[in-house]
């Protein structure tokens, strides 16, 4: 096993000087994963406002922030980074009361729908805004490992990419969900095609279906979908939501199998939601014998760091490259739409006997 192999890099770079963060929303993703992730890496929350007026002053006593009293106070804090940790749908809205210029992180997923992410796109360029999406799955120590093992060279070319999950997700925690035309993709596996993207670019592509089940309220809580890309490569996922078994054959793994070498990890954060397991990472070289590779951390919240570190870092020159830049995102919410439109056409029907 190579030293690359033992010790791919799992974290970004931390900003050099980081501007204060204004955190718009307080939901539960707030204080379970954005804050806890900022504190972590010593990134200064200059404050949070949230509509609720009691939510705002109860995240900001907690964590010993500012609680602004309107989104007017809040966006006029200067040289700040703006972090919208908000519901699709109100994006646009607050987008366009933001100072122009001002770098911004958007929580996923980017519009209810690609006519809604076109419209946020636009707004951020009217606004020039530095932009962002929070497709923070890149950014987990597991992922950013695998990723320097694919551009090391340790896996050769890319051949399989399969996400499977097979587990018991408590839809009932979200009661907004409830009535949502699109759940499943929009919310959820968006994270898994954003990834496949930036692995192996944008396929031509996609054969999907999503549907519910008859133990959830949900619209849609299992996915299937193959991703089109040229031969050799074969890119997929299979995610079953309601698997309300027993922990024994429930599972959640990504893997990227390669023709020099293969890498498997458990995404914990999925088994056991909200208390999950710890997450694993596997690799195993072409004739070799599988090694663990010991994580430095997890997907929640230690990827929410390196997302935040990478706009703090492209405001400043530190980086070249805004990785998931609005520009970026809005393809992942293309292959998003195609994957619904794929899964309302019909299947090709079976020839009868003759």
């Amino acid at each position: 096993m190579s030293e690359m192999s033992r010790n791919p890099a799992q974290s970004w770079a931390a900003a050099g000087s980081p501007r204060p963060i204004v955190i718009i929303g307080g939901g539960s993703i707030v204080t379970d994963a954005h804050l806890p992730a900022y504190r972590m890496a010593g990134l200064p929350v200059a404050g949070v406002f949230d509509l609720d007026a009691e939510r705002t002053r109860a995240v900001a006593a907690e964590w010993d922030i500012t609680p602004y009293a309107s989104l007017e106070e809040a966006t006029a804090t200067e040289n700040a980074v703006f972090d919208l940790a908000l519901p699709p749908v109100a994006h646009q809205g607050v987008i366009e009361q933001l100072p122009e210029g001002a770098p911004a992180l958007l929580q996923k997923p980017m519009g209810r729908n690609l006519a809604e992410a076109t419209a946020i796109l636009q707004a951020c360029r009217a606004k020039k805004l530095t932009a962002a999406v929070n497709f923070q799955l890149r950014f987990s120590p597991m992922m950013l490992a695998i990723h320097d093992l694919y551009k090391s060279g340790a896996l050769g070319q890319l051949v399989d990419v399969e996400l499977h999950a097979n587990t018991m997700t408590p839809w009932h925690l979200w009661a907004f969900l409830k009535g949502m035309e699109r759940v499943e993709i929009l919310l959820h596996s968006i994270h898994y095609l954003d990834l496949m993207r930036h692995f192996l670019g944008d396929p031509a592509g996609i054969h999907a279906k999503t549907l519910g089940h008859p133990d959830t309220t949900v619209s849609q809580s299992r996915t299937a979908a193959i991703l089109d890309y040229p031969a050799p490569v074969r890119a997929v996922l299979s995610v079953n939501h309601n698997h309300d078994f027993g922990p024994k054959f429930q599972d959640c793994y990504f893997r990227f199998e390669g023709t020099e070498g293969v890498s498997i990890t458990t995404l914990g954060v999925n088994l056991d939601y909200p208390k999950g397991v710890p997450d694993e990472l596997w690799f195993c070289a072409r004739g070799g014998q599988w090694q663990q590779i010991p994580l430095s951390g997890t997907w929640f919240p230690h990827a929410f760091i390196g997302v935040m570190n990478n706009l703090q870092r492209f405001v400043t020159g530190e980086d070249e490259t805004l990785v998931t830049n609005v520009e970026d995102a809005w393809k992942t919410m293309a292959l998003v739409e195609a994957a619904y439109e794929s899964s309302a056409r019909p299947a090709t029907p079976i020839k009868e006997k003759p």
